[in-house]
């Protein structure tokens, strides 16, 4: 069997992976070809490299990230009550195998949402099944849930994540269901999978942003416990730029 059919084959099998590394291996000159066990290693190796990649980049498109953001390009500075520490003791992701959320507050403008997307990128890097809602939105398919008759395949969908994000909370006022569309959201995930919740508001008006006291106690006691949180100070970044 020939070079190129061999290539044939591995493609046709979606060995992608493989096909480079032996497409490298081809471009070299022969006195420089690795040994029989180096030769496999490196295929496999390359082969399993794709497939992560490929794993990534799905659960990256996926998850409907708002930004193209990476824990490497967030600003950390005393000035905006963020410093690397903070940023790097959440990028091994071990938050959530621990079940614990993450609330981000801060004026408009200055890096909430960046954030948010940033630790939601790395957990899909990391092999985690991350959902990205935006308020608005999530309002408006809990809304539309309740009229096709999906309201509980949508809970269900959102339950399978193992993080979710939560952005701009606080812009749009709660009615009842949405009220207790998020309390189950946010029962069904207690103790076992993550949160993360970007708001202008800081965390201490939550209570009274949520309205119904029965249900806003049951909301905060369920985001409040084991929650890392980034108060986030200085001015709008956009204005910076």
């Amino acid at each position: 069997m020939d070079s190129q059919t061999t290539l044939d084959h591995l493609l046709k099998l979606n060995l992608r992976g493989m096909t480079k590394a032996y497409q490298g291996v081809l471009s070299m000159p022969v006195q420089d070809h690795p040994s029989l066990n180096e030769f496999i290693a490196r295929l496999v190796d390359a082969e399993i490299q794709e497939r992560s990649n490929r794993k990534t980049e799905l659960l990256i498109s996926q998850s409907k990230l708002r930004y193209h953001a990476t824990i490497e390009q967030i600003h950390c500075n005393p000035a905006r009550n963020l410093t690397k520490d903070m940023i790097m003791a959440l990028a091994d992701c071990s938050y959530i195998d621990r079940a614990e959320n993450i609330l981000i507050s801060g004026a408009t403008g200055c890096g909430k949402s960046y954030i948010a997307c940033a630790l939601g990128r790395q957990a899909c890097s990391l092999g985690y099944k991350v959902q990205y809602f935006g308020i608005s939105r999530l309002l408006d398919k809990i809304s539309l849930s309740k009229l096709d008759g999906t309201y509980t395949k949508l809970l269900n969908q959102i339950e399978k994540q193992h993080l979710i994000i939560i952005d701009d909370f606080g812009l749009y006022p709660l009615d009842a269901i949405t009220r207790l569309t998020l309390l189950q959201i946010l029962e069904d995930r207690y103790a076992k999978k993550s949160v993360i919740i970007s708001s202008q508001l800081p965390v201490a008006k939550w209570y009274e942003f949520i309205g119904e006291p029965t249900i806003a106690d049951a909301i905060m006691d369920r985001l409040s416990v084991n929650a890392n949180r980034i108060e986030l100070k200085g001015e709008s970044l956009r204005k910076k730029k």
